[in-house]
């Protein structure tokens, strides 16, 4: 069982087995023709519809789908998610970083950011050289810096802590 999220408005429950498929608990019956990877040809109740997949994001179990040139944003739970939702476990994977520490030894080429300073998931942070290679370190969360505890030109070890959030 799936249940499917579609322009954060509409909701399915999906089922499929090796005889039919359920929609909301009634069977559909839907005629597919792959045309290349990521499009294909369906035809439900007399109706065309071409399909293709414009953007896909296994992690966040999201995709972008064109159908007949206008684009749905689908998220997708199957029953584990739906089972770790019911036990209170979802959010566990999305922990408050409190710190960046350092990966490796090194020398802090240049620092990105500043103290009270918002970053996403994903902005630069600092560009650390290590083994005559330069490392951009970025943010694995949102949120505010805190306390920036090196500068430019500062020498590293293992596990230093660089930068605090709030």
């Amino acid at each position: 069982m799936y249940k499917v999220k579609v322009n954060d408005q509409f909701l399915f429950e999906i089922e499929h087995n090796e005889s039919a498929l359920l929609v909301n608990g009634d069977p559909v019956q839907l005629d597919l023709a792959t045309l290349r990877n990521s499009s294909t040809h369906v035809l439900y109740q007399n109706k065309s519809f071409n399909t293709e997949i414009v953007e896909l994001n296994r992690v966040d179990k999201t995709c972008k789908v064109k159908v007949n040139g206008h684009i749905y944003q689908i998220s997708i739970e199957d029953q584990f998610d739906v089972l770790l939702k019911q036990l209170g476990l979802d959010n566990l994977t999305a922990n408050k970083v409190s710190e960046i520490k350092a990966p490796m030894p090194g020398l802090v080429l240049k620092v990105l950011v500043e103290e009270n300073a918002e970053v996403k998931k994903g902005d630069n942070l600092l560009v650390l050289e290590a083994m005559k290679m330069e490392n951009i370190l970025k943010s694995s969360t949102d949120g505010v810096i805190k306390k920036v505890l090196i500068k430019q030109g500062d020498k590293v070890e293992k596990n230093q802590i660089l930068i605090q959030f709030k």
